[in-house]
C-alpha cells in the first residue's frame, strides 16, 4: 500500500453508507453491525468519562479553594477586629490630656 505511485489507483471497495431498514440485510449482519455500534459507543462514552472525571476535579478543586479562601479571610478579619479593640483600650487608658 505504501508503495503505490501517486497515480495508482485501488480496487479495495469504499465504505457506503446503507440504512438497515431500507436495504436487505441478514441477521448475521445486523447482528455485527450491532456490535461494531456497541463497541464504537463505548469507546466513546469511555473519553466522555475520563473528561466528566477531570471536570468534576477542577469544579471540586475550585469550590475548595473558595471555601478555604473564605475561611481564611473570615479568621483575618477577626484578628483585624481584636487588634481594634486593643487599640480603642489602649486609647481610653492612655493619659487624658485637654485636646481629644
Amino acid at each position: 500500500m505504501a508503495d503505490k505511485t501517486p497515480g495508482q489507483e485501488s480496487s479495495a471497495p469504499f465504505a457506503t453508507r446503507i440504512d438497515p431498514n431500507k436495504a436487505d440485510l441478514t441477521p448475521e449482519q445486523i447482528h455485527f453491525m450491532r456490535q461494531v455500534e456497541l463497541q464504537q459507543w463505548k469507546k466513546r462514552t469511555q473519553k466522555l468519562r475520563t473528561r466528566n472525571i477531570v471536570t468534576g476535579l477542577a469544579i471540586g478543586a475550585l469550590v475548595l479553594g473558595i471555601y478555604g479562601y473564605t475561611f481564611f479571610s473570615v479568621s483575618q478579619e477577626r484578628i483585624m477586629d481584636e487588634i481594634d479593640d486593643e487599640a480603642k483600650r489602649a486609647r481610653l487608658q492612655g493619659p487624658k490630656t485637654g485636646a481629644n
